[in-house]
């Protein structure tokens, strides 16, 4: 596929400053922070600065595309915006629309964050419920729209939108103008799209890398067919970039101006979430995450170099929260599931749960399992939940319980049936 010229593309850095402009409103737009995290620096051998665009309005970037459309839709007189989201961009729609004096109705997955559900309807607009993934969504409101007088409102193939998010850029670019490598995550392409050309326009040797989810992953793909590949469903904790694909305008943008895409598992983006929690005192959804997950991977290095993840997203729902942390804990083994074969006799759950008391662990949960094929008669399992501080405190316990003559498989979600 021939790269673009770069004056032909959809979106020019003008565009982006008319943009900031508009949306020089810090009641709809604020400027984010940045903060160095030595932790994560660390971690990477480079200097590292995180950019909290968690802390927006809405708790995400997307109030700055949706806005930088709405003001001009509704100055042309249009009343109402129809919109598809998986939760960020509906916030953003809503709240732009209300500021807006404006209506606003959002589709959302059916399965989306009960907590974006919420705040959609708390900034002003009429939230359903269609569809189990974005893209079933997205058809169905592109329908309802051509039925009323209405403007849909794309999450991410308008150049309007773009040029909104490209504001980010603009802001990443003065926070820190010696920035070597920014990170920022791809959903559809429309934020690392604005970005890229804002960043690219001020500082055209600062590297651009996006990161998508492995379970979500369009981009290769589509960079190898020469057109956006849609996928047939996604499967990927980070919600606010599981669109499932991209499009024309943002292909095109993401081929002249982004250096490299790298993708991120599922594991990762947990690891990168409980990190950010306990270093930088920093709560982040699974797309917020995505970029420090790519910078702690072993596909991007960064070492030596100043670099700047971007933190685009903060609408953590509280039971994804905990299913992040105890996907993270166990993959660290602080969580651990022991499964211990017995001689199915009194006395046996004390001395083994005795052993592990010893070692200062707590027992969350215990039970015994006695419907397995491979046991022998008078045989059982009992199934222990326990707390460690960490894998060498988790290798201490078992050892000692194999020193006492039993054998004991960790067999915890992430590691089923696995030997330590």
């Amino acid at each position: 596929m021939t790269s673009p010229d770069p004056e032909e593309l959809p979106v020019q850095y003008e565009d982006i400053e008319r943009a900031r402009e508009r949306i020089d409103d810090d009641t709809v737009v604020k400027e984010t922070p940045v903060e160095q995290s030595t932790s994560l620096g660390e971690f990477v051998g480079g200097d590292v600065y995180l950019k909290m665009e968690h802390l927006q309005w809405t708790g995400s970037f997307k109030t700055r595309g949706a806005y930088n459309k709405i003001v001009q839709d509704v100055e042309r007189g249009v009343e109402e915006f129809v919109a598809a989201s998986a939760g960020n961009h509906a916030q953003g729609v809503a709240l732009a629309a209300t500021r807006c004096g404006a209506d606003s109705t959002i589709f959302m997955p059916e399965n989306a964050p009960q907590t974006k559900i919420d705040a959609t309807r708390g900034y002003g607009a009429t939230v359903e419920l269609v569809g189990q993934d974005f893209q079933k969504t997205m058809a169905h409101a592109k329908e309802v729209v051509q039925d009323r007088d209405a403007e849909f409102v794309h999450a991410y193939d308008d150049t309007d939108i773009i040029a909104g998010q490209g504001t980010l850029g603009t802001e990443m670019y003065h926070d820190h103008p010696s920035v070597e490598t920014v990170v920022v995550p791809i959903g559809g392409g429309g934020l690392i799209s604005g970005i890229s050309t804002a960043i690219k326009h001020l500082s055209p040797e600062t590297r651009v890398v996006g990161v998508q989810a492995t379970g979500a992953e369009t981009v290769h793909k589509s960079l190898d067919k020469g057109i956006p590949v849609t996928l047939d469903e996604v499967d990927t904790i980070a919600d606010g970039i599981a669109t499932g694909g991209i499009s024309e305008a943002t292909l095109r943008i993401i081929q002249a101006n982004v250096d490299e895409v790298v993708t991120v598992s599922d594991t990762e983006i947990a690891r990168a979430i409980l990190l950010l929690m306990e270093r930088a005192k920093q709560v982040v959804e699974g797309a917020g995450a995505a970029s420090v997950a790519a910078i702690l991977s072993d596909d991007l290095d960064v070492s030596g170099e100043t670099v700047m993840p971007l933190l685009c997203g903060g609408n953590l729902d509280m039971t994804q929260l905990q299913t992040v942390l105890v996907h993270a804990l166990t993959e660290r083994q602080q969580l651990l599931r022991l499964r211990v074969r017995i001689t199915d006799r009194p006395g046996v759950l004390e001395e083994i749960s005795g052993v592990i008391a010893d070692f200062k662990a707590n027992i969350h949960d215990v039970r015994h399992d006695r419907s397995v094929e491979d046991l022998e008669v008078g045989e059982a399992y009992i199934v222990f939940d326990v707390e460690t501080s960490g894998a060498e405190h988790a290798g201490n316990i078992v050892d000692a319980i194999r020193g006492h003559g039993y054998e004991v498989d960790v067999v915890n979600h992430t590691a089923s049936d696995r030997r330590v």
